[in-house]
């Protein structure tokens, strides 16, 4: 048995038994992932793959167990290479990030800029997906480091980190009564149509579980996984956005009014996880400690100066504020 014949056994099912993607990936000729699988089945003795004539569409009972076994292989040998590279090349290499939108488009940048002029020689890439997803990279070695809210810290076999907290805003057009609800509750917001995050990303659970637990039901006229999409609908004037409040960026989005809502919603936590059994090179290690100290401070603080400045430019013009 080759560690080649079980890469692309692994490989043919990441790619849902497609054999020439599996080819293309593998950067091989189809007829040599063909022979890879051929002779690992005569080896073991036994069908690893369901056919349809000539096609493969799945795996057998016996080649679940044996594609399980396939990728905790692969990812010790990973681990033994990494050994060694630590040692040839420590800093040299790839690091593969897995993330949500809103860790990617903006808390990641200032992370990557100082990662990356103390490793100039290491490759980052960035692997966009839901947190399910994300779990199911990190656990199949297909990214290094995953970072969401969700789904991390619900499965034993990865290791898990909480860096930092973080809470949600309003935002909507400047000229919105919502911006000046005296006093925000729950109720408040129930009055106008909301747009927000889809179930099963930054926080949507914990925003909607709050509704819930005081007998509302928020008009949520439009969900996204993107924070940029929500925003856009804002400005269309479809509704109310209720984002993360780190998402808020005071230059590029000074057309929109906010309000904290920290008082409203329970705080959620990003975490950054890894596989349990994965080697984590140094600079893998240095990267988890440059995210948890440049995150350490977010806690919606920059959007709180920016909450403060807004409040007191709108009393400047309405006495009834100041009051």
């Amino acid at each position: 048995m080759e560690l080649r014949q079980l890469r692309s056994l692994v490989t043919l099912v990441e790619v849902r038994f497609n054999v020439s993607r599996t080819a293309e990936r593998l950067h091989l000729v189809q007829s040599a992932v063909t022979q890879h699988l051929k002779q690992l089945e005569a080896e073991l003795g036994t069908r690893l793959f369901v056919r349809h004539g000539k096609r493969l569409v799945g795996l057998t009972e016996v080649g679940e167990q044996v594609f399980r076994h396939a990728c905790e292989a692969l990812r010790q040998t990973g681990n033994i290479l990494a050994v060694g590279r630590d040692h040839l090349e420590e800093d040299r290499g790839v690091l593969r990030l897995g993330a949500t939108h809103t860790q990617a488009r903006y808390v990641l940048p200032p992370v990557i800029r100082r990662f990356a002029a103390a490793y100039p020689a290491v490759e980052l890439q960035i692997h966009q997906g839901t947190p399910g997803q994300l779990v199911d990279m990190a656990l199949r070695d297909l990214v290094d480091l995953a970072i969401c809210t969700e789904a991390l810290g619900d499965e034993i076999a990865l290791q898990t980190i909480p860096c930092y907290r973080w809470n949600r805003c309003l935002i909507a057009p400047r000229s919105h009564p919502s911006l000046d609800l005296a006093p925000m509750t729950l109720a408040a917001l129930c009055e106008h149509p909301i747009i927000t995050y889809v179930f099963g990303f930054t926080g949507r659970g914990g925003f909607s579980d709050t509704f819930a637990k005081a007998g509302l039901h928020p008009k949520v006229v439009l969900s996204a996984a993107d924070t940029d999409v929500i925003k856009t609908y804002v400005r269309e004037g479809l509704g109310v956005g209720i984002i993360a409040a780190l998402a808020y960026q005071p230059d590029e989005d000074a057309d929109l009014g906010i309000r904290d809502l920290a008082d409203l919603f329970p705080w959620e936590v990003t975490k950054i996880a890894y596989a349990r059994d994965k080697y984590l090179r140094r600079y893998h290690q240095h990267f988890v400690d440059i995210f948890k100290r440049c995150t350490g401070d977010i806690s919606c603080e920059h959007v709180g100066s920016s909450i403060r400045a807004q409040s007191a430019t709108r009393a400047l013009h309405d006495p009834a504020i100041a009051d």
